[in-house]
């Protein structure tokens, strides 16, 4: 969930009309969507496993739960404001550094946890996940732009709200 704005990080099988014409990434408002729901993957060199603690300065990769591509950025311009587009991209056997993100979390605590505040940082760009208050015409819901900027903001802070959460494994 976007802290500022308290939209869902979204996605769903619509491609973008310019820039990359990948799959789009949207702020959802709507608190009870499968399309907000995103499962957090290792990197393909990874020895991670499912359970394990993920820590501040791991690489991760977001899997769209219902479309199954990858929360992806590239230096393609945004459709709103001309940032980083965000968007999402391939698929379960097709992933690259475009999906690798850095988790920067908020605070002192070291370990991700439900409902902290954390940073996503693109490897491969640099670009914070961020959003605003700019909004889409066409598409339905009020849904606003989700997109990559260099610097630190406010906009840049997220936290996980709704799902799934699996116990850390504590036997390392």
């Amino acid at each position: 969930m976007h802290e500022k704005t308290k939209v869902r990080l979204h996605s769903h099988d619509v491609a973008y009309g310019s820039g990359s014409g990948q799959q789009s990434v949207t702020g959802f408002p709507e608190i009870d969507d499968s399309n907000s729901y995103w499962i957090v993957r290792p990197t393909l060199d990874s020895s991670a496993k499912q359970g394990d603690a993920v820590e501040t300065g791991s690489i991760i990769r977001l899997q769209h739960m219902r479309t199954r591509k990858w929360l992806h950025s590239h230096l393609h311009a945004s459709p709103l404001s001309g940032n980083l587009e965000v968007s999402c991209f391939g698929g379960d056997g097709q992933s690259d550094t475009g999906d690798y993100w850095r988790l920067e979390i908020e605070g002192k605590d070291k370990v991700w946890k439900r409902d902290q505040k954390v940073r996503l940082r693109h490897v491969d760009t640099g670009g914070y996940l961020h959003s605003h208050n700019k909004k889409y015409n066409r598409l339905g819901g009020g849904q606003q732009e989700v997109c990559g900027v260099r610097d630190k903001r406010a906009e840049n802070i997220w936290s996980t709200a709704e799902g799934v959460y699996l116990p850390v494994d504590e036997s390392k």
